[in-house]
């Protein structure tokens, strides 16, 4: 788990710089400033140390929290739940925005890889209050930005503002990410910007092209 989640650590340093420096979570502030978890070779030998012994016992779920060592607006954090086949596996970032990218373009890319890592059948990219601004409760919001393992086109998805293909291995595309705003960071405060994402979900709804958590 720690070796997937290195493989995420240069697209995190890419949004923001301070997306690094990341400590293993503690139950204490004292705790969770002890154990770096990555050097410049990969996981770190004390980290994976401390982890090995407190997941020891945990098969279903096992779970991997780190932070970024930094409180109030550049407070970040990343939680790592992995669940044996077939059952769902999420890794969530949690950034204020004082500590993400501005740039979509950034965000894309931070996407592409999380796909190259884990092949996830769904990457959601919103802020915290989107949720109760969302159209449908059942399914997931478009937020700033939603990649879907299908190919879609800008007929089928006119309101986004990017559509930004996704390839495979054998450079065939396997997906598409939905950018709702490329002039500024999503933001739910925005109504222009509520507006764009719910709009997007009522379309692919209505074209049954937005899958139900129930689904996964």
């Amino acid at each position: 788990m720690l070796d997937e989640l290195h493989g995420l650590v240069p697209e995190l340093l890419a949004c923001s710089p301070i997306l690094d420096g990341w400590l293993l979570k503690g139950n204490t502030k004292a705790e969770a400033l002890l154990y770096k978890v990555f050097g410049p070779a990969g996981p770190t030998t004390a980290a994976i140390a401390v982890l090995t012994e407190s997941l020891k016992h945990d098969v279903d779920p096992r779970i991997v929290s780190m932070w970024n060592g930094r409180d109030g607006s550049e407070g970040a954090s990343v939680q790592y739940v992995g669940r044996p086949i077939p059952e769902t596996s999420m890794v969530v970032l949690r950034a204020k925005p004082g500590a993400f990218a501005k740039d979509w373009r950034l965000v894309t890319s931070l996407i592409h890889k999380s796909i190259v890592l884990w092949h996830p059948t769904l990457v959601t990219i919103e802020s915290a209050g989107y949720f109760d601004k969302k159209v449908f409760k059942d399914r997931p919001g478009i937020g700033w930005m939603l990649y879907l393992p299908r190919v879609l086109t800008v007929q089928q998805v006119p309101e986004a503002r990017a559509l930004v293909p996704v390839l495979g291995a054998d450079k065939k595309q396997i997906g598409t990410i939905i950018v709702s705003v490329t002039d500024a960071p999503f933001s739910d405060e925005n109504p222009e910007h509520v507006k764009i994402a719910n709009s997007i979900e009522i379309r692919l709804v209505d074209q049954d092209l937005l899958p139900r958590y129930a689904d996964f």
